[in-house]
């Protein structure tokens, strides 16, 4: 074999002052398990953290990181260049910080690099140096508005864990860096390299990409009502149940109309909705994660039919459940 093809693949991370830490050291990680676990003939990875200067950087930790390579000697070709971030929290809500000397390097390093990944809020760098122009991405569902005011030319997708974009890839909060090195690494060396880190570290195995970022009860307000919490945990242990408006209401001696009321203020949605959003949430992860036929997923979760169960899919997924199936799969089919 030609010696170049054994080069290891270079993976350069340009940091900066009050980076959080674990969008460099988790990627760095699942990268280093990676080379340890493929055969000697395979090159792995080599992972090149640069800053301005070279020293000590504080992350937002406060757990320094030591580094000894500059941004102006990393002006190299790299495989992959992944750009992590931070977030402020400024009085009119969080902030993203954009280094100018991590932009100015991105502009031009940026464009010949293999393929380029962004962690949490450095879609925000990213895009400042403007890679991410014409592209779909994803950042912190907490900022994603911001990217999409501050820069036109991207089209920013709040949900998913992570985007790829022809060879642009980025993820949203900070531990999904573990999920969109593990599709990297899939991507270089096969699913089962990728299952084996994960089954190591601990980790979801390979959670898909196009999952939402958070699960339905995080997406909606807790609310100061302690009745209507202990229902909404009811519902969520319950989705084969009555959930209709009327028997939600009876649980809680309420009047229909003063239920759906209530519940609107304190969650921002209607009962109906939440449920259906829900029910659908439960029907995802069990196409997920399992075998089971259609009919017997949409008992489980509620929906009833394998009518409703498309209906549902097709309102707020655009796609079926067959092709859900068949994209977001983790693992041998079974009925585990």
């Amino acid at each position: 074999m030609d010696d170049a093809l054994r080069l290891p693949h270079l993976v350069v991370i340009p940091v900066f002052a009050g980076v959080n830490a674990l969008d460099v050291t988790g990627p760095a990680e699942v990268f280093a398990l990676a080379g340890r676990l493929l055969a000697p003939d395979r090159p792995g990875y080599e992972v090149r953290v640069c800053a301005e200067r070279s020293g000590p950087v504080d992350t937002f930790s406060g757990v320094p990181l030591y580094v000894t390579a500059t941004l102006d000697e990393s002006r190299v070709r790299p495989d992959t260049v992944l750009v992590p971030g931070r977030v402020d929290l400024g009085p009119d809500g969080p902030v993203p910080r954009v280094d100018p000397a991590v932009v100015a390097w991105l502009r031009e390093v940026g464009p010949r690099a293999g393929r380029v990944a962004s962690v949490c809020a450095g879609a925000h760098v990213a895009a400042a140096a403007g890679l991410l122009d014409g592209h779909r991405v994803t950042t912190h569902w907490a900022t994603a508005e911001r990217l999409a005011a501050d820069h036109p030319a991207v089209e920013v997708d709040a949900d998913p864990v992570f985007i790829r974009s022809g060879r642009l890839w980025t993820s949203a909060g900070l531990t999904t860096a573990m999920d969109l090195t593990l599709a990297l690494v899939a991507e270089d060396h096969g699913d089962d390299l990728a299952l084996e880190i994960a089954r190591i570290m601990v980790m979801y195995l390979q959670r898909p990409g196009g999952q939402s970022q958070f699960s339905v009860p995080l997406a909606h307000r807790t609310g100061g009502r302690a009745d209507l919490r202990g229902l909404r945990r009811w519902i969520g242990e319950h989705l084969d149940a009555d959930l209709s408006v009327p028997a939600l209401a009876d649980r809680l001696a309420m009047s229909e109309r003063h239920f759906a009321r209530v519940f609107r203020a304190e969650t921002g949605t209607t009962p109906g909705a939440y449920v259906e959003e829900l029910r659908l949430e439960a029907a995802r992860r069990l196409l997920e994660r399992t075998g089971h036929p259609l009919p017997g997923i949409a008992r489980a979760c509620g929906l009833g039919s394998v009518e409703t169960l498309h209906r549902v899919f097709r309102d707020h997924l655009s796609t079926t459940p067959g092709d859900y199936r068949r994209r977001f799969r983790v693992g041998p089919v079974g009925t585990h």
